[in-house]
């Protein structure tokens, strides 16, 4: 059954086309950030904050907000696209993007950005920030959601593991991983780099409800979410598909585009593909 209305998927698809088109253009601008990880995670960010997860940006600190926690923090740039689009800052702010003393940093921090649950960027440490607060909210008979998004080639570090291992145990089925399955990382494949093998039977091992979708498929994403929150007495995960640089033919699937910046060149293809103006 269908969870949101086709006009809400609509608009977020056309949000999430814009959004590539600034984000691209922006990282051009700055000549720094990280365009490959922050497209693939685009739809999944907006899934959330516009549709399956309660929060509120006049009062980013309220006590009965889902947690939403970007571990794989290098997509800080389509992170704060969101942040700006949902109200959380002016989306002016945007274009001071990873310069000094400005609160968008290269990666997330809960400090100086409204919206931001914790700093993020070394990899494998958002899950484990995720199951404490899962385990703060049950204690305080807190009904919030917990969402963790980890990038598939996080899952090398074996802090998620022993992350996984505790969430099992004290069975959070108020925690949600979302895993941004797009296949590559800095160095190659994730296959090439470390190979993580069948990734269901994994999480499953591991006491996870593992549920599985298209990363960019609205409908999906939203359908799964709302799906994970019926889980009972274990925590559950989801594995979204997804394509690193999805949208921009030349950074499809490509390793070189996780940080490089963009050149004049690049953009004007960017914007051929994406259907913005250079």
């Amino acid at each position: 059954m269908q969870t949101i209305t086709e006009a809400k998927v609509s608009e977020l698809n056309q949000m999430c086309k814009q959004m590539r088109v600034d984000l691209i253009k922006l990282l051009h601008g700055i000549q720094t950030g990280h365009p490959g990880g922050s497209l693939s995670v685009c739809e999944i960010l907006a899934a959330l904050y516009f549709e399956a997860a309660s929060v509120d940006p006049k009062n980013p600190k309220w006590a009965g907000r889902d947690r939403i926690i970007l571990t794989k923090g290098h997509a800080a740039p389509m992170l704060y696209f969101m942040l700006a689009e949902k109200g959380f800052f002016p989306k002016e702010d945007l274009a001071c993007l990873r310069q000094m003393g400005s609160h968008l940093q290269g990666h997330p921090c809960a400090k100086a950005t409204p919206g931001v649950e914790i700093s993020s960027g070394p990899l494998g440490v958002g899950l484990s920030a995720a199951v404490g607060m899962a385990l703060s909210l049950r204690l305080d008979k807190n009904p919030a959601t917990v969402y963790a998004i980890l990038g598939d080639g996080e899952l090398n570090e074996g802090t998620v593991w022993e992350a996984c291992m505790s969430a099992a145990k004290f069975k959070l089925d108020n925690l949600v991983a979302i895993v941004d399955v797009n296949r590559v990382q800095l160095d190659g494949t994730c296959d090439d780099i470390m190979p993580m093998g069948d990734l269901r039977a994994k999480f499953e091992a591991f006491g996870f409800e593992v549920l599985a979708c298209d990363g960019h498929d609205i409908v999906a994403l939203c359908d799964t979410m709302a799906k994970a929150k019926t889980v009972s007495g274990k925590p559950c995960v989801i594995l979204a598909d997804t394509v690193k640089g999805k949208g921009v033919s030349f950074m499809e699937g490509q390793n070189a585009w996780h940080g490089a910046p963009i050149g004049k060149e690049h953009l004007e293809t960017a914007m051929n593909d994406l259907g913005g103006k250079a």
